[in-house]
């Protein structure tokens, strides 16, 4: 009989990867690969650029980042919560605000079942400048 679990492998904890985890856990807003492997770089920690994309896709499917997709349709990364949310981004510095809305999720229900979907899920990401950078 095989150990449970037997047959999913788990990403190993690479210095490659502990070094991406670290660098984005100290991020405070999203973050492109390419902008990633360079802080990685500026840090005299050396790590290739396919690398970065595989810890980056690794972390994603482990459910440690969350992705949104950029005005420029560029992938970025965060490290979020793990309880459903949705995003404010600012478009000009990358600040971004988890928002928990129970309205937002009432909409996205109420559209689901107006049109006779079932097993609905969804994003929400809302771009705009914040505060700092309108002034």
């Amino acid at each position: 009989m095989s150990p449970a679990g037997a047959g999913r492998r788990t990403p190993r904890r690479t210095r490659q990867r502990q070094a991406v985890a670290d660098l984005l856990a100290a991020h405070p807003g999203f973050i492109s690969a390419q902008r990633v492997h360079s802080l990685l770089a500026e840090g005299g920690i050396e790590v290739g650029l396919a690398t970065v994309y595989r810890c980056l896709a690794q972390m994603v499917a482990g459910g440690e980042l969350d992705t949104i997709v950029a005005e420029s349709a560029e992938v970025l990364y965060r490290r979020c919560s793990a309880d459903h949310h949705h995003h404010l981004v600012c478009r000009r510095c990358g600040t971004t605000v988890e928002v928990h809305d129970p309205q937002v999720e009432s909409w996205a229900d109420g559209v689901a079942r107006a049109h006779g979907f079932a097993d609905v899920n969804h994003r929400v990401e809302v771009m705009g400048v914040c505060r700092a950078c309108a002034l």
